[in-house]
């Protein structure tokens, strides 16, 4: 009886690390979508402002000081006093990354018959948990159709 409740307790502890790890990868994928928004307002408007973010995110203004406080502790970005929210050249390089990985996937998913609508939709949430290796073999496989 005691291996039994070893091997339960040992499937909680997996159970529990597959949620940690999802929660994990959750948390990183918002740092990422705000990061690549903030570098797109960048991009239109010179600036991003909190109400610009929250707006493009559709969050409210709370939720989006809050994410880019987070953006602000990991280096990612500053703001300066009346004015807005600026990416780092680390938080350039991120949200550069997160767009090109999300063109990857589009592109990949269009190529196997995919509407572009739908393309676009489903690569928000891939973008994120796609690995180098399976980015390389979309790459790859993409390279051979051109």
């Amino acid at each position: 009886m005691p291996q039994t409740e070893q091997t339960c307790t040992a499937a909680e502890s997996e159970a529990a690390d597959r949620f940690n790890q999802a929660r994990a990868a959750q948390s990183v994928a918002i740092l990422e979508d705000y990061a690549e928004m903030i570098g797109d307002l960048m991009e239109e408007m010179g600036e991003a402002r909190i109400t610009d973010i929250a707006k493009r995110m559709g969050v409210t203004h709370p939720t989006a000081t809050k994410a880019v406080a987070r953006l602000k502790r990991e280096g990612l970005a500053v703001s300066r006093p009346y004015r807005g929210v600026f990416l780092t050249e680390d938080g350039l390089a991120l949200a550069d990354r997160v767009r090109a990985r999300h063109r990857v996937v589009v592109e990949v998913l269009t190529a196997l018959g995919v509407p572009p609508e739908t393309a676009e939709l489903d690569a928000e949430g891939m973008e994120h948990h796609v690995s180098d290796v399976t980015l390389k073999a979309f790459e790859a496989f993409l390279d051979a159709r051109r």
